[in-house]
C-alpha cells in the first residue's frame, strides 16, 4: 500500500511540473489536463494511505494480541526459580507497559520506516531526472544525518531499558502493597512503605527525565539537519531557475516539481527522530519481553500419548529431592492403591508440602520415582498429570471473582444449573455454605484480590470446595484443616471420608485425628519416612506419630479444661 501512494506522489510531482510548465509556456489552457490528473492521483494516494495506515497500526495490535497470549501461557509453564527472580509486578510491567512499546515499534515504527524507503526511491527519481548535480547538492547533509541517529540511537536503548526496569520497581513495590494492604496496616508501616514508594517513584522519575532530555534533542538536530538540505536547495536551485533550461537549469514546473520531491523525502527524514525513538523503546522493551517468553520451563511434559483413562493407583519409589544444595527428601517410597486414602504427618519442615507439589509437578520430579497406573509421570502430558490430580494447597489461594466462579474453577460451565449444583454440594461438604448464603450476593459475591473479603478459615474451606467438586482421580489435600475447629473439622473429614471412596486420597495434615481416617499413615521426619502403618500400628509403635498424639491429646484437655473454666471466672466477676 505504500509503495502504491509513493507511485501516486511520484505521478504527482510529475504531473504538477507539466501543468506549471504549461502555464508559462506557449500552451497555458492545456494546464486544466495535469490539474485533473493530480486529483485523480491526490484521491487514490488518500486511499492508498489510509489503508496503509490500517494495515500496519492492525499488525501491530495482531503482534501485541499475540505476544499477550504468549506470555500468558509462558507464565503457566514457568516453574517457582522463575518467579522468585522476577516478582509479580516486574511482570506486569512487562506484559503491559513494554508490550504497548512493541505495538508501537510494530505499528508507527515500521510504518514510518517502510514509507522512508518508499518515499526515498520515490522521490529520487523525481530528483534525479529533473537534475542530478541539485539531487547531490542536497543530500550532502544525509550523512550527517545518519551520524546523528547512530549517535542517540545506543543512548535512548540504554535510557529506555533503565526507564521501563524503574516501572518494573515501582509496579512492584504497589502490587506488593495492595497485596500486604492488612498487614501494613496491622504494623503501622505505611510511613516505611511510603518511603519505599517514594524512593522509587523519584528514580523512575529520574529515568523518564533522563530519556525525555535525550529524546528532546533528536528532533531538533533532525530537523536542523533536514533544513540545511532545504537551504542548499534555494540556494542552488534558484540559481538553476535563473539559468534556465537553455543553460542547463531548471524550468519553473521542473523547480516545483524537484521542491514537492524533497518535501515528500524531507517529512519522513524529520519524523525520523520520532520513529529512532519509537525504535529503540521497542526494541528495549521487546528485549525484556523476551527475557519471560526465553525463560526455560523447570518442568516438563512427556512425551507419550494420553492414555484412555486413568485409575488413580500412585506409586513412589525411591523419590529424593534437593533444594539449593538441602536435602528435602530422601529415598521415599510408597505405594498406593486406586480408591485408596493415605495420609502424611510430620513436623514443619519435614517435607510433606514438597513431596505434594511434586506428586502433582509443580516442582520438576526425578525421573522414574513417581508413577500413576504404573506410568512414570515424567512421560506423561503436564495436561494429563495436572487434570489426573486435584491438589489444594495449604495456603488458600482465591481469584478476584465470584465464590461460586471460585468453587466452579475447574468446571467446564460453571454457569449451567448442573455445575451451580455441584458448587452447592461442594460448599456444604466443605462446611462453608452457611456462610456463604449470609454473603451479600451469596454465591455471586465477589471475594476480592486474594479473597481479601474472606476470613483464613472461609478461604481455606471455599479452596477445599473447589478441591471437592473437582472430582480428580487422585486427590492431594494439603493441611485443609488448620484454620477451623474442632466441630467444623469432624464434619468436614466426613466429607472427605466420602470423596476417599471416589478417588485416591492422599492428605497431608499434623493433625492425628485427620490422619487416623485414612488407610494407612506414612511419618516424615527430616525427610525421610520413619514410620509407616494404620493409626492403631502406629500408635502401639510407640514413635514419632504416638508423640503427636500424646501432644495433641494433651492439647485437646487442656483447650476443654480452659473453655469449663471461663464461665466461672466471668461469673466470679
Amino acid at each position: 500500500m505504500l509503495a502504491l501512494f509513493q507511485f501516486a506522489m511520484n505521478r504527482i510531482d510529475w504531473q504538477a511540473k507539466a501543468a506549471i510548465d504549461a502555464i508559462f509556456g506557449e500552451e497555458p489552457g492545456r494546464a486544466w489536463v495535469p490539474a485533473l490528473w493530480m486529483l485523480a492521483l491526490a484521491i487514490f494516494a488518500f486511499a492508498t494511505r489510509v489503508a496503509s495506515r490500517w494495515f500496519l497500526f492492525n499488525a501491530g495490535r495482531d503482534v501485541e494480541y499475540e505476544l499477550h497470549a504468549a506470555i500468558l501461557d509462558q507464565l503457566h509453564k514457568l516453574g517457582t526459580n522463575f518467579y522468585r527472580r522476577m516478582g509479580a509486578g516486574e511482570i506486569m510491567s512487562r506484559a503491559t507497559s513494554d508490550l504497548q512499546q512493541v505495538r508501537l515499534l510494530y505499528g508507527f515504527g515500521v510504518l514510518n520506516l517502510v514509507n522512508v524507503v518508499f518515499a526515498l526511491a520515490s522521490a529520487l527519481q523525481v530528483m534525479v531526472s529533473i537534475s542530478w548535480r541539485l539531487t547531490l547538492a542536497v543530500l550532502l547533509t544525509m550523512p550527517v544525518l545518519a551520524l546523528v541517529s547512530r549517535g542517540f540511537s545506543r543512548g535512548l536503548y540504554t535510557r529506555m531499558r533503565r526507564n521501563q526496569a524503574a516501572l518494573g520497581k515501582l509496579t512492584g513495590i504497589v502490587q506488593s502493597n495492595l497485596a500486604g494492604i492488612r498487614v501494613i496496616r496491622s504494623f503501622g508501616v505505611e510511613e516505611v512503605q511510603r518511603a519505599r514508594f517514594e524512593e522509587a517513584n523519584r528514580a523512575y522519575l529520574e529515568a523518564n527525565l533522563s530519556l525525555a532530555r535525550l529524546r528532546g534533542l533528536v528532533g531538533p538536530l533532525m530537523g536542523a539537519v533536514s533544513a540545511l538540505g532545504i537551504l542548499i536547495f534555494f540556494w542552488y536551485g534558484s540559481a538553476l531557475l535563473l539559468r534556465g533550461p537553455e543553460a542547463g537549469g531548471l524550468t519553473a514546473g521542473g523547480f516545483f516539481a524537484f521542491w514537492l520531491a524533497l518535501a515528500r523525502m524531507t517529512w519522513p527524514f524529520l519524523a525520523l527522530g520520532l520513529s529512532l525513538s519509537v525504535l529503540q523503546r521497542g526494541r528495549a522493551s521487546f528485549a525484556r519481553v523476551k527475557e519471560i517468553l526465553d525463560a526455560e520451563p523447570e518442568v516438563v511434559g512427556g512425551r507419550l500419548p494420553p492414555p484412555p483413562a486413568l485409575e488413580g493407583a500412585l506409586s513412589v519409589r525411591g523419590l529424593s529431592f534437593s533444594h539449593e544444595g538441602r536435602r528435602v527428601l530422601d529415598d521415599v517410597s510408597f505405594e498406593l492403591p486406586a480408591g485408596g486414602s493415605l495420609a502424611i504427618v510430620g513436623r514443619t519442615g519435614a517435607g510433606k508440602s514438597t513431596l505434594a507439589r511434586l506428586l502433582a509437578r509443580l516442582l520438576p520430579t526425578p525421573p522414574g520415582t513417581v508413577f500413576i497406573d504404573g506410568i512414570d509421570i515424567c512421560d506423561l502430558p503436564l495436561t494429563t498429570v495436572r487434570s489426573a490430580i486435584g491438589y489444594a494447597q495449604q495456603d488458600a489461594f482465591l481469584f478476584s471473582t465470584t465464590v461460586a466462579r471460585n468453587i466452579g474453577l475447574a468446571l467446564p460451565d460453571p454457569e449451567s444449573p448442573e455445575a451451580f449444583e455441584r458448587i452447592r454440594q461442594g460448599a456444604q461438604e466443605a462446611q462453608v455454605l452457611e456462610e456463604v448464603l449470609t454473603l451479600p450476593q451469596q454465591f455471586d459475591t465477589v471475594v476480592g484480590e486474594r479473597g481479601v473479603q474472606l476470613s483464613g478459615g472461609q478461604k481455606q474451606r471455599i479452596a477445599l470446595a473447589r478441591a471437592l467438586v473437582w472430582g480428580p482421580k487422585i486427590l492431594i489435600l494439603d493441611d485443609p484443616l488448620s484454620a477451623v475447629d474442632a466441630r467444623t473439622e469432624a464434619a468436614i473429614l466426613d466429607a472427605i471420608e466420602r470423596q476417599a471412596r471416589r478417588c485416591t486420597l492422599l492428605l497431608i495434615t499434623h493433625r492425628v485425628a485427620a490422619a487416623a481416617r485414612c488407610d494407612s499413615i506414612l511419618v516424615l521426619d527430616e525427610g525421610r519416612v520413619v514410620e509407616r502403618g494404620t493409626h492403631e500400628e502406629l500408635l502401639r509403635a510407640g514413635g514419632l506419630y504416638a508423640t503427636f498424639a500424646e501432644e495433641q491429646q494433651r492439647e485437646s484437655e487442656l483447650q476443654a479444661l480452659a473453655e469449663q473454666e471461663r464461665p466461672r471466672g466471668a461469673a466470679t466477676r
